[in-house]
């Protein structure tokens, strides 16, 4: 046995070690997209990120940003790597955790054979190293976010008390409870998915202690196990927070004490209740109670990681989300408040009509003035009250926007209801739950890391878009035939076949596990379930996600991979019936290795090598860039806010440009935030006080056109009104006084001189400046981070430019658009109307514009870099930037200008990394235009046989799904159409004749089978 212990420690730590260099090797070297660049920034400084919060996650980061020594561009560098050491450490202890239950297979008292040995060691390797390569682990393991740190300990933990059962007989294995108990506790500071181990690590407990089990022993410890979870999720952490509150208010309002007395008096009362705990059931040998109270006590040891995120968030650091200052913030802050709830067990359809509203919580606010906590927001009459009978059992369709009932009915199959008039049937429910939630959102999932996935495209998992080989569709593989052959602009490094090994050795692994220890199957299914169908039921997610979310299923996947490691013991067991089984345990262990994680991870190798990948970082860079000194940059989502944040805060990179997120500017405290110095950025020109700007404040202002208002109104004196008068602007409701302007039209006067004087319309352009900005706006009214966003247009006086993010969406221009001016990944707001329409928000200053393109904006999205769609997408945005400036040069007769400007683009984007597609249409004319022939043949070239390529793919469709394909192919006609115009114009001579061809074969073509 000690022989065994030796090889099977060093083969674990040789996995482990192996892993991590993997995960090393194909790291991002930057921040990526998505939350990363947030979770980086507030690692390296130690802010505060949005909620939960991850503050063990923020505090090892810190250390390990420290091995950048001073260097700021390696920061998140070994941030990542903390994410690689987490992940080479999670298939460490998987591997041991496969082998410890696999040693119940084995006769330990008789010894442990070499072949049992050599059988052992192929389960575990194979396992873990089959999760080491699965694709959504992968995917986490090589970037600064926190559901590897999570993986990590869901794997330590269930590794922990495994162990714990080889010594239960023995007093001292109780430590072992006490560490999984610290451990729990650590990991609600990374993230809640450790948590759902709970229950399986209960039925090992009862297993254990239990000779004999019975189905009732199994429920009753089920049972409790849920609810030991339960006390943790909804007691422990949002309760022991919610009492320290309590005392905060008691002491502090009713009392008189000082702030912070009432949860300092509360902690030191919990403090000496446990103290005394302890020595009461040690004095009276009371062992379970004694364990459970020291469990306890490290649970709160460990959760006590969240004292950092006040501490900082007193401090007032750049970046503090929600702003929990006390314990009664914080309460909101770990209840994620500001995300909403949504049903589970009971609740409403889409369509469901409120009878009434009750009224919400109170919100408490520190006030200085006062020494006290005072009621800020009441939250009057904000929650819905439905009738019973439109109450309904597990609704899964619960969202009432508008595009997510459209997703709702697509996928349940909802016909003939326009006005969603009809309360769907709990049928229809069911067929969303199966359909989306457990097909698309799970099965697709589960099907990519052990079957293979298409693409790395966002998308429903059927035969058109892609990512169709899941849960419930695999067999159109058999029924449409193999999609291959795929066009260029469809072809991926994604694309990754493991032809099934992984499924099938897993699912003969899980089999085999339960026909030869039922407990163990139990315990691994359990496992399997909890992190995987339970958090599907739990999310109750709409349609459509905003991203692939399959992280948040590893752990399920780490279960199903604990059964591949058992069906290369199964594969052994069956084989040594037939041959020595010395041969047998070698054999099974190299056919395993080679079929399941060699193949995944040469399959997987290209879509998750992310070395030497700065896209998030350039994209960045080119938004901050884009603006002018001193900038004032309004950014809508988590792309192009978080990886700007990172280099502002991390890289130190353009700190005078002031970001401003839309969609946090809801919030009263990132409001108060916008109103401070920030690096070299100037406070914001927010003339509002913190009672109007605070939550509960004035959330909303109505706009209620007034007959006698004629024609737009001054903005700014519509907020003098509101500091001096508030109350002409208001009107009487049953829930008491609400805020109006009196106007949809708005202006803001125009300072000419003061505009050419801070250049934010060039002397050149002078004659184009407005008297007045005017603008109407098309909603009955405007929430806060619009009447915030007026404030600082009313109060800036052209001072600071003002921009907006091109990816914000025309909504958030509030009916600017022909103000707006094109510089690059942003839109200037200028007081100067150059064209009075355009395809496009904005207009483009060719002279500004170019120095900008050419001079600022350096990317690099080479052919040898994988390009997940994220990064395709913000390629795509910049070369339609670029091609927007092609545009207005060709038109200023710049050709030579504008040949140059698509030699920079497509250098740094080649058509080898991201196809020529929509915004390149133009690049062919610069050339031809600038006489450079060959390039534009090239280009243009290229362009066709991309396009000849794609409808030929389309054609191949036959059938009713041959239809939906329309769309495609007369929006490729159409720009083929335009090559071929293009041809003639420029005497393309045997290019033009093809061009003419395909048109017309094409063409011919689509008429034939529309028309048929």
């Amino acid at each position: 046995m000690e022989h065994f212990k030796k090889i099977n420690n060093a083969t674990a730590w040789i996995i482990g070690l192996f892993a991590t260099l993997v995960y090393i090797l194909t790291s991002e070297p930057t921040a990526s997209f998505w939350d990363c660049g947030e979770y980086i920034a507030t690692a390296y400084k130690l802010q505060v990120g949005h909620p939960p919060g991850a503050p063990l996650f923020q505090l090892l980061g810190r250390f390990f940003s420290l091995f950048a020594f001073g260097n700021e561009q390696l920061v998140a560098r070994m941030i990542n790597t903390m994410s690689a050491l987490s992940s080479g450490m999670t298939i460490m202890f998987m591997y041991w955790s496969i082998v410890l239950l696999a040693l119940k297979l084995v006769d330990i008292k008789k010894g442990i054979s070499t072949a049992q040995t050599i059988a052992l060691i192929g389960s575990g390797a194979v396992g873990s190293l089959a999760y080491a390569f699965s694709d959504s682990f992968w995917f986490s393991a090589v970037e600064g976010e926190v559901y590897a740190m999570s993986s990590f300990f869901t794997a330590i933990v269930f590794w922990a008390m495994l162990k714990w059962e080889r010594t239960a007989d023995e007093i001292s294995s109780v430590r072992w409870l006490i560490l999984i108990a610290y451990l729990v506790g650590l990991s609600i500071g990374v993230h809640l998915l450790n948590l759902l181990a709970i229950p399986s690590i209960a039925l090992i407990y009862y297993f254990r202690k239990h000779e004999k089990t019975t189905f009732k022993g199994i429920i009753i410890t089920l049972l409790a196990g849920f609810g030991v979870l339960g006390i943790i999720m909804y007691l422990i952490i949002p309760g022991v927070v919610n009492l320290a509150g309590k005392f905060e208010l008691f002491f502090v309002n009713a009392i008189g004490l000082p702030f912070n007395s009432g949860s300092v008096i509360y902690f030191m009362l919990l403090i000496g209740l446990i103290i005394y705990g302890i020595r009461y059931t040690r004095k009276k040998n009371m062992l379970h109670a004694y364990t459970a109270i020291l469990s306890f006590m490290f649970i709160l040891i460990g959760y006590s990681t969240f004292m950092i995120l006040i501490i900082r968030s007193n401090a007032g650091t750049p970046i503090n989300e929600n702003s929990p200052k006390n314990a009664i913030s914080l309460l909101s802050y770990l209840n994620r408040e500001q995300y909403g709830d949504w049903p589970l067990l009971t609740g409403t359809y889409y369509n469901a009509k409120p009878t009434a509203y009750a009224d919400g919580k109170a919100v408490y606010t520190r006030d200085d003035k006062s020494g006290s906590y005072i009621i800020t927001d009441k939250k009057e009459q904000i929650i819905p009250v439905y009738d019973e009978k439109d109450v309904s059992l597990f609704p899964r369709m619960h969202s009432k926007q508008t595009h997510h009932i459209r997703e709702y009915k697509a996928w349940a199959g909802i016909k003939n209801d326009p006005n969603n008039t009809r309360k769907p049937t709990f049928g229809q429910n069911l067929k969303f739950l199966f359909n989306y939630q457990l097909g698309n959102m799970y099965g697709r999932y589960f099907m990519w890391n052990f079957a293979g996935r298409e693409n790395d495209v966002q998308g429903r998992y059927d035969r058109k878009n892609g990512n169709w080989l899941s849960g419930i569709n695999a067999i159109d593989e058999a029924r449409l035939g193999p999609r291959d052959n795929l066009p260029v602009s469809r072809q991926s490094k994604a694309n990754n076949n493991f032809y099934f090994f992984p499924l099938l050795l897993g699912i003969w692994g899980m089999i085999y596990l339960f026909r030869k220890n039922y407990k163990r199957g139990i315990i691994v299914a359990l496992l399997f379930l909890m992190t995987g169908i339970a958090i599907v039921v739990y999310l109750n997610q709409y349609s459509p996600q905003p991203r692939e979310r399959d992280y948040a299923y590893a752990a399920s996947f780490y279960a199903f991979a604990i059964w591949i490691g058992f069906g290369v013991f199964a594969l052994y067991d069956a084989a040594r019936k037939f041959i020595p089984a010395k041969i047998a345990a070698i054999s099974a262990t190299l056919i395993s290795f080679l079929l399941v994680p060699v193949i995944m991870g040469a399959e997987g190798w290209d879509d998750h090598d992310r070395s030497g990948r700065y896209t998030a970082v350039q994209m960045a860079k080119t938004y901050l860039d884009s603006c002018d000194p001193n900038a004032i940059l309004f950014t809508y989502g988590d792309n192009d806010t978080f990886p700007l944040w990172y280099v502002q805060e991390v890289e130190g990179y353009r700190t005078d440009v002031r970001v401003i997120n839309l969609s946090l500017l809801n919030a009263g405290w990132y409001v108060d935030q916008m109103k401070h110095q920030m690096y070299d950025s100037e406070p914001c020109p927010i003339s509002m006080t913190e009672e109007q700007y605070r939550d509960g404040g004035i959330d909303v202002i109505y706009l209620i056109e007034q007959p006698k208002i004629k024609g737009a109104v001054d903005i700014k004196e519509l907020f003098d009104i509101l500091h001096k008068s508030p109350k002409s602007l208001q009107y009487p409701t049953n829930g008491g006084p609400v805020t109006y302007f009196p106007t949809k039209e708005f202006k803001i006067n125009v300072d000419k001189e003061k505009v050419l004087a801070t250049n934010t319309v060039p002397k050149n352009k002078a004659d184009f400046i407005t008297d007045e900005v005017i603008w109407k706006m098309s909603s009955n009214g405007v929430q806060k981070n619009n009447i915030t966003m007026l404030d600082i247009l009313a109060h800036n006086n052209w001072e600071r430019p003002i921009y907006y993010s091109s990816t914000t969406g025309t909504s958030a221009y509030i009916g600017l658009d022909k103000y707006l001016q094109l510089e690059g990944m942003c839109y200037r707001l200028v007081p100067a109307k150059l064209k009075d329409t355009d395809a496009y928000p904005g207009f483009v200053n060719s002279d500004i514009l170019y120095d900008k393109a050419m001079n600022k904006f350096e990317v690099d999205m080479n052919a040898d870099l994988y390009l997940n769609e994220d990064n395709t997408r913000m390629a795509m945005n910049l070369r339609n930037a670029y091609s927007r400036l092609i545009t207005a040069l060709l038109a200023e007769n710049k050709a030579d200008s504008a040949a140059k400007v698509a030699d920079k683009i497509i250098e740094m984007i080649p058509p080898e990394s991201v196809p020529f597609g929509y915004f390149s249409r133009n690049f062919a004319d610069a050339y031809f235009e600038a006489g450079q022939t060959d390039k534009g043949l090239d280009v243009f070239n290229k362009q066709l046989n991309l396009l000849e390529d794609e409808l030929e793919y389309y054609f191949r469709f036959e059938g009713p799904l041959a239809s939906k394909w329309d769309t495609e192919i007369q929006q490729n006609l159409g720009i083929l159409n335009s090559l071929n115009e293009k041809a003639k114009k420029y005497n393309l001579g045997e290019t033009a004749e093809r061009t003419d061809e395909v048109l017309k074969k094409y063409y011919d073509r689509f008429l034939k089978e529309k028309y048929k």
